[in-house]
């Protein structure tokens, strides 16, 4: 590798932090919303508000060909808060709760929501 060529290591942790994580874990959390009774379905809703408009503060602007302005800057402050992991960390917070919550079913729901949230803190670190 040269000095042009990134490392294939923070390619692949932006890729999974800005396009991935977020997509995923709305589909997870949607799952759990489906599947969950009680608070479990509760904390499962609101990690899936925080994924979808965490999803909107980082694609929205771009994919609405916003060029400029304070929508565009007040995204990316939020997507680069953290090295840029703290949105995704924060909309997996409720989900890491909803799995401890009554009314929980379908673990391996939690068990994809592990390898996912082990994968980007994993990279992160590794990136540091």
């Amino acid at each position: 590798m040269n000095a042009f060529q990134p490392d294939p290591l923070l390619v692949n942790f932006i890729l999974l932090k800005e396009f991935i994580y977020l997509p995923v874990l709305a589909v997870l959390a949607l799952v759990r919303v489906l599947s969950a009774r009680s608070a479990a379905r509760w904390a499962g809703a609101l990690a899936l508000a925080l994924a979808v408009l965490g999803a909107v503060a980082q694609l929205g602007p771009s994919l609405a060909g916003m060029q400029g302005g304070q929508a565009m800057r007040l995204a990316i402050q939020l997507g680069d808060l953290g090295g840029g992991a703290a949105l995704p960390l924060l909309a997996s917070a409720p989900m890491l709760v909803s799995a401890t919550l009554p009314g929980t079913r379908w673990r391996w729901i939690d068990a994809l929501h592990i390898l996912l949230l082990g994968a980007l803190v994993g990279m992160w670190v590794l990136t540091r």
